[in-house]
């Protein structure tokens, strides 16, 4: 996994995304088999959801989505690499981007929340959020942190922060400072890689860099309750050179809509869960 990430980071600060694809055949060839034994044992005791595809929209291929959210009948996007960091309002139904600010050239944009009509956003590597105003998504104020900066939800009290590794921040929405951590675990080993985020019904979902899998978590006792597998949900003629991995959840409570996309991926995608089988 240490290998992995340091291809995850010379590609990123080159921007090069065919080095990305190159580096993660030779990480999913040389972890298959650790990956596969652990994919067994953690199916025995934690449920695998799959999938069903409710709707299928256009995505802009341009975009490296880092963070997703849905209100108001948009999804707001946040997107990364340096010098091509944005947040975003696009209309669903088309996947036009109606209204874009760029972020300076030294930021690496990553996970958002939305609070009201305030949306937060993270950084990388450079120790620094932002807040912008939803309605004109100018900056209205900004924020440090120490370490990196991954995914972001809000669970109607708190920010829930990500950071790559199985150790989530909750943070207080007004003053931004750190209140409390979580190690998070699934069959008792810690769960690393947790990348964005999105507070649905309850419970923390979470991307697990460089998977397809989505965990959702039990933030009060820090477990991993059940995976949802979206292996698949792009059909083979769909991923390019330039597909990178998924990322990308929100959630639209009023109808129950469960959006799900990946970086640079042509598509965006409504789903609904499949139970595990019972002997699963």
């Amino acid at each position: 996994m240490r290998l992995w990430n340091e291809y995850r980071r010379t590609a990123h600060l080159l921007g090069n995304n065919i080095l990305l694809a190159a580096c993660m055949v030779c990480f999913l060839g040389c972890s298959a088999e650790e990956r596969s034994s652990s994919s067994t044992a953690e199916s025995r005791t934690v449920p695998v959801y799959g999938f069903e595809i409710t709707g299928t929209f256009r995505h802009d291929t341009s975009a490296f989505t880092q963070g997703l959210q849905f209100q108001g009948g948009w999804l707001f996007e946040s997107t990364g690499l340096r010098g091509q960091s944005s947040l975003r309002r696009v209309d669903p139904q088309t996947g036009r981007v109606q209204q874009r600010v760029n972020l300076p050239d030294r930021y690496f944009g990553e996970g958002i929340a939305l609070i009201s009509n305030r949306i937060y956003m993270l950084t990388w590597q450079e120790e620094t959020g932002f807040v912008f105003d939803r309605d004109t998504l100018t900056v209205i104020d900004r924020f440090s942190y120490e370490g990196e900066g991954w995914g972001l939800a809000y669970d109607g009290h708190r920010l829930i922060m990500s950071d790559g590794t199985d150790t989530l921040r909750f943070l207080d929405p007004e003053t931004l400072e750190v209140t409390g951590t979580q190690s998070i675990t699934v069959a008792d080993e810690p769960l690393r890689n947790i990348n964005e985020l999105a507070w649905i019904e309850g419970e923390l979902w979470a991307n697990i860099f460089p998977t397809h899998r989505i965990a959702r978590i039990d933030v009060d006792n820090g477990t991993v309750v059940a995976w949802i597998d979206l292996t698949g949900i792009l059909r083979r003629d769909q991923i390019t050179g330039r597909i990178d991995v998924l990322n990308g959840i929100a959630y639209d409570e009023e109808t129950q809509r469960i959006f799900v996309t990946g970086k640079l991926w042509p598509l965006l995608f409504t789903i609904r869960l499949v139970p595990p089988l019972a002997d699963g």
